[in-house]
């Protein structure tokens, strides 16, 4: 229903008049805001936030070499946004459905997500959940309730709004969180999901992780009202905007949020202010766009040093543990890779299981004239020859073994 108040002459807005505040509780010294208080965090679990948020740097820095090396063929770093991810993470139910766009793996390392099961998806190994069929990245967990990753942009936004509407009428008292960037907000799908969830009354929390690019299209560039926050008054929703690189707010502001979702049955939408610190993806070079006094002055506001601060100052956590926490995640990361990239690639007779309950016989038929081919040509598909005998090492695949 509209409701609307009768003027007399034209009188138009601009929405000038709306200002969405900034919610901060942690300064960079770990040192709190004067009149902010610290949200109920036990010992325990404040240090499992903090081990999740190295565990995903140490990752991102291992597997960007990888790559850069041609052990990987792509990879994309969470690094900056740990706290916006993880901070929102803690704060839901871990039987909350999360669907995130590519940039979260902080969210399954949370959860407890290996560094076997990254490295298995990120080499695409018989071990991998997808059987190799995603590219590097693409996680998915059924345990961890999150949803695979999927390539096109914005895709998982709508797909939320019908996963809470599920929930709502499963009556379970969960929510869904659905992960995307403010580049991700100008497609028609964001808007399109938004209103489902405002009209159904859906317990979906959409977090906007506002990094200020979308991939080299800075924020200014993007939309001329003030970032995506104001955007929910259109739908009439809940909104909040945090310090994405502030983990006691993220996670405080994303608790609240959830309990909106789940006792009122109503969407939220908050904006984490954040910083991509490095490149988009192992495809892009981010200094034909911006500066490096830019991003040094963001490397300053390093979520996971604001943290470590916090904790030190908590008196939970010592230089000791930092230590041994940052070698053991090192060495682990580095003997995981080693096994996955000699596990062998996924059986060529899954590319025709799940597609239907049964394999069909032209299905069968295609997948007979595809080994065949590789028979006859093994060289030009090494993986796919090892796949299909074991014994024959051909192309790459013998210069890796006489390696070993």
């Amino acid at each position: 229903m509209t409701t609307t108040q009768d003027i007399h002459s034209p009188d138009f807005l601009a929405g000038d008049e709306f200002t969405i505040p900034t919610f901060r509780l942690l300064q960079q010294d770990g040192t709190l805001f004067e009149g902010g208080e610290s949200p109920d965090l036990e010992r325990d679990k404040a240090r499992r936030i903090y081990r999740a948020m190295v565990f995903t740097r140490v990752l991102d820095e291992r597997m960007m070499a990888a790559q850069r090396q041609g052990r990987l063929s792509f990879y994309m770093q969470c690094t900056g946004e740990e706290a916006a991810v993880i901070g929102a993470t803690a704060a839901l139910d871990d039987a909350d459905m999360i669907m995130a766009q590519y940039r979260e793996q902080g969210a399954l390392a949370y959860r407890g997500f290996t560094f076997d099961e990254f490295m298995n998806q990120l080499f695409g190994n018989e071990l991998d959940y997808g059987k190799g069929r995603q590219m590097p990245i693409h996680y998915g967990s059924r345990k961890l309730h999150y949803m695979t990753i999927s390539s096109p942009l914005a895709t998982q936004i709508p797909q939320a709004t019908g996963y809470a509407y599920g929930q709502k009428l499963a009556g379970d008292g969960h929510c869904t969180t659905v992960f995307f960037g403010e580049g991700a907000a100008s497609e028609g799908d964001f808007h399109a999901a938004l209103n489902m969830a405002a009209v159904h009354k859906v317990p979906v929390i959409f977090f906007c992780r506002n990094n200020g690019y979308a991939i080299s299209t800075p924020a200014v560039e993007q939309f001329a009202a003030d970032g995506v926050a104001p955007r929910a008054f259109g739908y009439r929703m809940h909104v909040i905007r945090v310090d994405g690189n502030d983990i006691l707010a993220v996670y405080q502001a994303t608790r609240e949020a959830r309990r909106i979702a789940v006792e009122d049955n109503q969407p939220v939408l908050i904006e984490a202010m954040t910083y991509r610190l490095a490149a988009h993806s192992s495809s892009d070079d981010p200094s034909g766009y911006r500066s490096k006094k830019e991003e040094e002055a963001w490397r300053e506001k390093d979520p996971i040093l604001r943290m470590q601060h916090w904790l030190v100052g908590q008196g939970w956590w010592s230089e000791d543990e930092e230590k041994e926490l940052q070698e053991r995640l090192r060495r682990e990361v580095l003997e995981t890779m080693k096994r996955a990239e000699k596990r062998p690639p996924p059986s060529l007779d899954t590319l025709v299981t799940d597609v239907y309950a049964d394999v069909t016989p032209a299905l069968q038929r295609q997948l007979d004239h595809l080994k065949t081919h590789i028979r006859k040509y093994p060289d030009a598909y090494p993986r796919g020859a090892r796949s299909l005998d074991p014994d024959v090492v051909a192309g790459d695949d013998a210069a890796v073994k006489g390696g070993e």
